[in-house]
């Protein structure tokens, strides 16, 4: 990676920067951040649209590099972003459209871009507490499915996803997008299956995970007893017995019709706001 590109960080003085053409290595080495290995390699990720990136910066997530496109620029929202990013030490560039075109992989690109540090919340720091919902995924697959249970985890109130196993990137282009920014305000941890298993032994929580093979209604489940960890189970696979069997209860959503299944995004989404009935209020919403 280009030096100007890897050596941001808080420390660093910083810079703004004109750029232009498509073979800047600055402007390489942003666009391979849609490969999941540079992603790690980097330990940053993208993040399209000026909303997106206003909150990152406000939730405390740290900005590597901001690039807006030269139609943006003199915009106050835009200039204070550049203003934070260059007072934090990153790396502000001026681009043409053609240029943020190449970056976002669109030919109506948004104006604004920001590459930010990853976060991700260690397994073991996770204590959950009385009224608190995680969602724990079994090795989702589908960005989209990812982004938008994220999304839902912030609009219900969860405290955090869990990624168990191999899965999709959370920080990939189309995760990010598909999480319309509930990324930088829902904790995300990965664990291997041993180790979530291991995990919820000491987490004092329950465990309710959808089965096809489940006996209980979703809908008559105590949901108050516990913090609750609802398990979702793989896109094609569902749940393996390894993890089954770490569920107090295996629960199922009644279905009328012909679709033998739901979407993993929905099925969470119906779990979700089940789980956490007892704790939302319309009078309570923003």
């Amino acid at each position: 990676m280009s030096k100007d590109f890897h050596d941001q960080g808080p420390r660093r003085v910083g810079q703004v920067k004109e750029v232009t053409s498509l073979a800047n290595p600055i402007i390489k080495d942003i666009k391979a951040l849609t490969n999941k290995k540079s992603r790690e390699e980097s330990g940053t990720f993208l993040a399209e649209g000026l909303k997106l990136v206003i909150d990152a910066i406000e939730l405390g997530w740290t900005i590597r590099t901001l690039v807006y496109a030269k139609a943006a620029k003199g915009k106050p929202l835009v200039e204070q972003m550049a203003a934070r990013t260059v007072a934090a030490g990153g790396l502000v560039l001026e681009v043409s459209e053609k240029v943020i075109a190449s970056i976002t992989r669109r030919d109506n690109p948004q104006m604004v871009v920001g590459i930010f540090e990853q976060r991700w919340k260690a397994l073991r720091d996770i204590r959950p507490r009385d009224g608190e919902t995680w969602v724990a995924l079994d090795r989702v697959r589908d960005p989209g499915n990812l982004g938008t249970i994220i999304r839902t985890a912030d609009a219900a109130g969860a405290s955090g996803v869990i990624l168990v196993g191999e899965a999709t990137d959370p920080f990939s282009l189309e995760t990010v997008r598909a999480t319309m920014g509930s990324v930088f305000a829902v904790p995300v941890a990965r664990a291997t299956p041993e180790e979530f298993i291991a995990w919820r032994k000491s987490a004092g929580v329950s465990i309710v995970a959808t089965h096809l093979a489940g006996a209980v209604d979703y809908r008559t489940i105590d949901y108050r007893k516990k913090p609750v960890v609802l398990l979702m189970g793989n896109e094609q696979s569902g749940l393996p017995d390894q993890l089954a069997r770490e569920a107090d209860a295996l629960a199922r959503i009644p279905q009328q019709g012909r679709a033998d299944s739901l979407n993993l995004a929905v099925a969470t989404a119906v779990m979700l706001f089940e789980a956490r009935r007892h704790l939302l209020s319309l009078a309570e919403g923003k």
